[in-house]
């Protein structure tokens, strides 16, 4: 349960139980708080293992219309300030605003405490003029954004998101924020990981 990375070994017997054992064996121990033969530890391992390795594992679903597309957008930054009674007419005058200049991209999203913006580089100055009054909580730069375009059909399969994360988290991959719309998965991160997540997210789409 606290190891995704774990859990997927076990189900296709990649790891070496005796040796999980070894190591696991310590902190049960400790939370059990007496002795734990070594051996009971490799048989519990190996029920698990087998109760794993029958669970199906449901494939990647991907519109034959967008099958193998990447998007990605780089050059972003993202605001976040504390939400107040203005914020909402602050989002609209910013909204309007950016509406008539070409090329860019701009989202606002409004949590229970907090209003994030995240845009194109170029109207970095105009966020945080007509945000000017708003108490800022974090400012990131150099942001790139990757989105992966799915098939209406993963709304209906359970884990598909974990599946995804788990690939980039394999590959050490730090991911500041996820956008997810009905067919679109967009991760933001910084740019020096965008290329490693482009790789990754690309073995995806190819499946």
């Amino acid at each position: 349960m606290e190891s995704a990375f774990l859990s997927e070994g076990l189900g296709r017997g990649l790891l070496n139980l005796s040796k999980l054992a070894r190591q696991l064996q310590p902190q049960l121990e400790k939370d059990l708080w007496k002795p734990v033969g070594q051996a009971a530890v490799v048989m519990a391992l190996r029920r698990l293992a087998d109760r794993l390795s029958q669970q199906t594992k449901d494939k990647l679903l991907l519109s034959p219309s967008y099958a193998g597309e990447l998007s990605i957008r780089s050059e972003l930054m993202i605001f976040t300030y504390h939400y107040s009674d203005q914020s909402y007419v602050y989002q609209r005058q910013l909204l309007a605003l950016a509406e008539p200049q070409r090329d860019i991209f701009i989202t606002v999203m409004r949590g229970v405490n907090e209003v994030m913006v995240i845009c194109s580089r170029t109207l970095g100055n105009l966020v945080q003029e007509v945000f000017s009054d708003e108490r800022e909580r974090a400012r990131l730069e150099r942001v790139t954004a990757v989105t992966l375009h799915l098939s209406p059909e993963t709304c209906y399969t359970p884990g598909i998101y974990h599946a995804i994360l788990k690939r980039l988290a394999w590959e050490r991959i730090n991911l500041i924020n996820i956008i997810c719309t009905y067919t679109e998965l967009t991760f933001l991160l910084e740019a020096k990981q965008a290329g490693a997540a482009f790789s990754v997210l690309s073995q995806i789409a190819t499946l």
